[in-house]
């Protein structure tokens, strides 16, 4: 039985590092930080929780990218390229146009803002 604890010492010290290492777009179902809570303060169960149900799928031996994703390419975010829900722009006109929409929306308010200053101020 002095086997077991050492066993489960091996397997806490893995997942530890692995939750670390692990790129957070690819964790699942819970974030990476309460993953980590959960692997230093149970060890024996959050070790067997982290490897059944966290882990990224296709993440290699220490974590990884989570390779269930698909990756954008040549974003200039890399950051963003796996996380579940983010996708690259169709049609780059279009944002264009949205965010000159965006601005100009922007400029109106403070317009806005500035007259009603001026009108509350007396000037």
């Amino acid at each position: 039985m002095p086997y077991l604890g050492l066993l489960v010492m091996l397997l806490w010290v893995f997942c530890l590092i692995d939750v670390i290492t692990a790129d957070d777009g690819g964790v699942r179902f819970l974030p990476k930080i309460v993953w980590l809570l959960l692997v230093v303060f149970l060890p024996l169960a959050g070790s067997l929780a982290w490897l059944f149900a966290g882990r990224p799928i296709g993440g290699g031996v220490w974590g990884g990218s989570g390779g269930g994703y698909r990756r954008v390419s040549n974003s200039a975010f890399p950051e963003y390229e796996t996380r579940p829900g983010r996708q690259a722009a169709q049609n780059p006109d279009a944002d264009a146009e949205f965010l000159r929409q965006c601005r100009a929306r922007a400029e109106e308010q403070r317009r806005l803002e500035r007259e009603r200053r001026k009108r509350d101020l007396g000037f």
